[in-house]
């Protein structure tokens, strides 16, 4: 079981504007937009991390060399990163939980959309920053956090023991968690757990979410998606804003599930108001 959180799951843009102005040494923002929008805009001292670059491996070495290749040493443990994208927060969620994958603890993801926060009118940086052009390191020390990864051998066992504390939630669209998902699986569409404004709703609404899904804060609970763990990114993140500390994620997703032939179960003929597939 992982520990609690000593980072914020969420950091708020006016928090992290003063750092900026104050040249805080200790924050490390990361954009995971195509490079070409950032190229064109971004927030200040921001450094160019596409998520693409990101979800190609899930080899700990090859990972934290590409870290390292923008300046951030996996290893030291030491700076605040702050991640942020314009996809409603699932793209940053997905490379921040690589981070902690690599067991970086020092993480957070900006609370709002870099569209958001231009609306909100702070400032913007245009162009290649400096510090975005480094050496990689090759001498890393890396502590593998596997506590928060599941495969699909993990996925099985879940499967296949039925146990009552290990919840698998699917968070795609209600219609396609209805024709097929994992067997066994509870279905929150991720849409559920966003707001608005912000990417995630508050802790009091995600909370109240989860009880009326009878998920206990002792159960473990595996979150999936369709592909590459970006809207479960964001899901396991609205778990843990609200302090459940036993969260993975499957990262390949239904998209591996698939793949290999695994079992499926789903309700034909149902409906998004069919309720019988709770």
């Amino acid at each position: 079981m992982m520990l609690a959180r000593r980072y914020p799951v969420l950091v708020e843009p006016e928090e992290l504007y003063k750092r900026i102005k104050d040249k805080d040494p200790s924050i490390f923002v990361i954009d995971v937009r195509r490079e070409e929008e950032y190229t064109r805009e971004h927030i200040p001292s921001a450094v160019s991390l596409p998520l693409a670059k990101v979800i190609e491996s899930l080899d700990a070495s090859a990972l934290a060399g590409l870290f390292s290749s923008i300046g951030l040493d996996i290893s030291s443990n030491t700076k605040h990163v702050i991640v942020y994208d314009d996809t409603f927060g699932a793209l940053a969620a997905r490379v921040a939980w690589t981070l902690e994958y690599l067991g970086y603890e020092r993480v957070s993801l900006l609370s709002v959309t870099y569209n958001m926060w231009k609306e909100l009118g702070f400032d913007v940086e245009h162009g290649k920053s400096s510090s975005s052009i480094i050496t990689s390191n090759s001498n890393l020390s890396i502590s593998v956090n596997s506590s928060i990864l599941a495969d699909y051998e993990y996925i099985k066992n879940i499967v296949n023991s039925k146990s009552s504390k290990s919840r698998l939630l699917d968070v795609r669209e209600r219609l396609n968690y209805l024709d097929h998902h994992i067997p066994n699986a509870i279905n929150i569409p991720w849409k559920a757990f966003s707001a608005e404004d912000r990417i995630l709703k508050s802790k009091d609404e995600i909370a109240r979410i989860l009880r009326n899904r009878k998920i206990s804060m002792d159960d473990e609970v595996v979150v999936y998606c369709g592909s590459v763990g970006t809207l479960s990114g964001l899901s396991y993140y609205a778990l843990r804003l609200v302090g459940h500390s036993n969260v993975r994620l499957y990262a390949k997703s239904l998209k591996e599930w698939r793949s290999l032939n695994l079992p499926l179960e789903g309700f034909k003929n149902a409906h998004y108001w069919d309720l019988s597939a709770e």
